[in-house]
């Protein structure tokens, strides 16, 4: 899980980098595919009980909102570059 949440910051940060061009774009989706495996990681340490419920479900949410927001950039980057 830490693995997966780090590497979503750590390729935006590196995409970014790139300027405005496809690699850039690229790192973006490798963010979010980071992001849905971080999203999914967390839903199974809940189901598990691996994580408490109550603050499982508030880092679930925002995790699922950075997922979120995530995929709206790329969307908007690959609308952009076609």
């Amino acid at each position: 899980m830490q693995r997966a949440s780090l590497s979503v910051e750590l390729n935006i940060a590196e995409g970014y980098t790139f300027g405005d061009s496809p690699t850039f774009t690229r790192h973006l989706g490798i963010a979010y595919g980071s992001a849905v495996e971080t999203v999914e990681l967390l839903r199974l340490g809940i189901e598990a009980d691996v994580l408490p419920q109550a603050q499982g479900q508030e880092i679930l949410a925002h995790a699922d909102r950075a997922r979120v927001l995530l995929l709206g950039l790329l969307k908007r980057r690959r609308k952009f570059s076609s």
